[in-house]
This record gives C-alpha cells, structure tokens and sequence, in this order.
C-alpha cells in the first residue's frame, strides 16, 4: 500500500519525540480532562505521531502515567522549593512561597486532578510524597519564621488545608471566579493571617 503524504513527516515527528515529550503531553491531558483521559491514541493524535512513537519510549499507559508524575513531582520540587533557597529571612521567603504558588495556575489543576484519582495506585504514592513534603516545608519555615515545634505544625495544617480548600471551591465545586483585584488581596489576607509578625529567624522552644 502507498504511504500516503504525510506519512514521512508523522514518521520523522515520530522520531524526534522524546519519553519527556510523551509525559509532558500527558500532564497537560490530566491539567485538562483528568487522569482517567490519558490513553495512547488520543495522546498520539494530540501529538501528530502514530502509537509506534509511544511504544518505543513505554512499554504501557501505566508507564507512561507513572513518567509523567514522576516529572510533575520533580518539576514542582525544584520549581517551589529550589527558587526560595536564596530568599535569606524567613518570613519574606514564606511570603515568596505564598505568592508563587499562589500564582502557578497549571501545577493546581494537576493537583486538582490527582486528588480525584487518589484511588490509582500510580497517583496515590505520588501524592503521598508531594502532600508531606509540602507539609514538612511548611512546618520547617513556620519553624524558623519563630513558631514552637507544635504551632509551626498547626500553622502548616492550616496553611495547606486553606490550599487544599481552595482548589476545591475553585475547581471542584466550582464557585465563582474571583476578579484579579480580589484574589490578589485574598492571597495578602491568607498571607497576613499566616505568616507570623515579629523578628525573623528567632524560634521559640517547643
């Protein structure tokens, strides 16, 4: 059978496609229609290749699914916690951290998305990880920022759980969008109600 004419151009795409390619894709799926959405063939018309280029980077959907939050996991670590590292006073760098991800809109509809698949056992060791790693940093700053052991826990629970809540009314219960104005001084509300006043850098005991 002739090949038809844009058969040698699928299969030089095809080629050039990378496994971190295919993952990408796939996170943009589950940002958009969730995680049950990601398959091979919508994935590869979304990419303009054949199923061949998938199969020669993973062996299954459940490799490709677990590529794909390994790359989420990874990206969301050195994004948020590696850019504050330079960000010397403690409070200013949990103000940093309330506005980047305040700010980082695609990295929520991911994690939107998971929460609602937590029942894969792909998805749930990954949130697993991602939940207590950001609750770890949390404690840890509200640490340095001057809170006791025990407080810097509860403020951490609370600023995740006000994360978390967020996402919900916004995405899954879809409440109302706030106007830009609005939700800038929402994120200052959370912020001046989190983050603790006082000297930086002096803990208490606890």
């Amino acid at each position: 059978m002739p090949m038809t004419p844009d058969a040698p151009a699928k299969a030089e795409r095809s080629g050039r496609l990378s496994a971190d390619d295919w993952a990408q894709a796939a996170l943009d799926l589950i940002a958009e229609q969730g995680v049950a959405a990601v398959a091979v063939e919508p994935l590869a018309r979304r990419l303009g290749v054949t199923k061949g280029s998938f199969y020669w980077h993973f062996p299954s959907r459940d490799a490709l699914l677990q590529a794909a939050l390994e790359r989420w996991e990874k990206a969301e670590q050195e994004m948020v916690f590696g850019s504050l590292e330079a960000v010397p006073d403690p409070r200013e760098r949990l103000r940093a951290l309330f506005h980047l991800v305040a700010h980082e809109a695609t990295s929520h509809l991911i994690y939107s998305e998971l929460l609602k698949a937590l029942d894969h056992p792909i998805v749930q060791p990954v949130i697993g990880r991602v939940s207590q790693r950001r609750f770890d940093y949390l404690t840890a700053a509200f640490r340095q920022a001057g809170l006791s052991t025990t407080d810097a826990q509860h403020r951490a629970r609370l600023a995740y759980a006000a994360y978390v809540g967020f996402l919900q009314l916004s995405l899954q219960l879809t409440q109302p969008r706030l106007a830009h104005d609005e939700f800038e001084a929402y994120v200052e509300h959370v912020m001046a109600t989190l983050i603790p006043g006082g000297s930086p850098g002096v803990a208490t005991a606890g």
